[in-house]
């Protein structure tokens, strides 16, 4: 049995089935999108400012009439492009002196990052859309009455009858951030991608990046 379950591929643990146009599709015929959301330092508003914020962020969340999500990535400061680019500088040098400071200066980054862990967090607002929702015209009396097309037609007419409902609720959600003072964007497919790729593949982040 241990040996079965240590063959299988990654992928079968992956309940992503697909990116398109910046919307996931899962496994269970689900949809979400992902809004990267700004943060703000709450401690260094007034009494004020805070019991404001406070009110305008819960009058956001009751005034949604579906589920939502909020996912906080929280990961150890990557500084391997900073690096990077700093011995590429480093190389470019003439001047002596110039490359003792900057080689000083990359020892110090490194060993001043490796001591502290400092950590970078990034906020996220997870929007849904269920497989009850998905495709209304899918299933046996979709089959039966009036269906017209290919597969292939039909499932692309339904994903952008979807997609039109989530990007509804990706307006709702970014109107309601926007009036808590909060800037917001929509991830797109690439971001996407390289997002759940760093995340499923967490030992790339240990391996060196190489100069140009």
């Amino acid at each position: 049995m241990a040996s079965n379950f240590n063959s299988q591929p990654t992928q079968n643990f992956v309940p992503i089935k697909e990116v398109r146009d910046g919307i996931l599709t899962l496994k269970d015929g689900s949809l979400r999108a992902l809004i990267m959301v700004s943060s703000v330092n709450f401690y260094l508003k007034s009494a004020d400012e805070q019991m404001a914020t406070i009110y305008q962020f819960q009058n956001f969340l009751n005034s949604l009439d579906f589920d939502t999500q909020i996912f906080i990535e929280s990961k150890r400061l990557d500084i391997r492009p900073y690096v990077a680019l700093l011995e590429e500088q480093y190389k470019k040098q003439i001047i002596d002196l110039m490359k003792i400071q900057i080689r000083e200066y990359i020892n110090f980054i490194r060993q001043y990052t490796e001591e502290r862990k400092i950590m970078t967090k990034s906020f996220f607002v997870v929007v849904p859309l269920s497989p009850g929702l998905v495709g209304s015209n899918s299933g046996f009396f979709g089959n039966l009455f009036g269906k017209k097309g290919t597969a292939l037609e039909e499932r692309n007419k339904s994903f952008e009858e979807s997609r039109a409902q989530i990007e509804q609720r990706i307006g709702v959600i970014q109107g309601g951030l926007n009036s808590c003072g909060l800037r917001s964007v929509v991830l797109g497919t690439e971001e996407l991608v390289e997002m759940f790729y760093k995340i499923f593949n967490p030992g790339d982040t240990e391996k060196p990046i190489k100069a140009k």
